[in-house]
């Protein structure tokens, strides 16, 4: 008889195992949002885009910024909704439309938390990303079964504390697994 409860994996980290060949999701850490019988939702935390900063965005959305600001790192949160702006981040959780991932944890995409950023305020910690990763229902539970993506509770000082270039590697660290020692190959026990 096939298990018909779905596991939800809201505030878990995905990362992606070497064999996973998409170039949207190769070698990425993505923290899921939202996760139900509709699909899923995440932000990759661990692409920086090569050309865009804070400024750009300020400047696209006519937002009066301080200086500082323009040096904000925009991340590719994904192949999905790719001009909109999520900003996942840490307290306070009080904006506009906050949606809350963990007890620690928010995305919020409202004009508020964007010009608070701006001024130099806003959250603690927080990443502002371009766009979002989606799956349809039950195609992220097919892809962890076909040994796509490991998965471990999100934590936000790998979001905001770990430089975005190792957060992959310190992510399967956290899972007490040695990234050299993955395989790219799918295998039951």
């Amino acid at each position: 008889m096939e298990d018909t409860k779905q596991s939800n994996l809201k505030g878990q980290f995905l990362m992606a195992m070497p064999g996973l060949s998409d170039p949207n999701f190769s070698q990425t850490v993505t923290c899921i949002c939202e996760h139900n019988s509709d699909g899923a939702i995440g932000i990759v935390i661990n692409r920086v885009h090569p050309l865009l900063s804070g400024k750009d965005i300020f400047k696209e959305l006519k937002i009066v910024h301080k200086k500082k600001a323009e040096l904000i790192p925009v991340h590719i949160g994904g192949p999905v909704h790719t001009g909109e702006i999520f900003v996942l981040h840490s307290t306070p959780f009080d904006w506009s439309s906050c949606f809350m991932i963990t007890p620690y944890l928010a995305m919020s995409n409202t004009k508020d938390i964007i010009e608070s950023l701006a001024a130099g305020k806003g959250p603690e910690s927080f990443i502002i990303a371009l766009g979002c990763a989606g799956w349809g229902p039950n195609q992220l539970e097919s892809e962890i079964r076909q040994n796509a993506w490991l998965t471990f509770p999100a934590f936000s000082e790998i979001i905001f504390n770990v430089s975005v270039e190792t957060r992959w590697t310190e992510a399967v660290k956290r899972m007490g697994i040695d990234p050299n020692l993955l395989s790219d190959k799918a295998g039951n026990a």
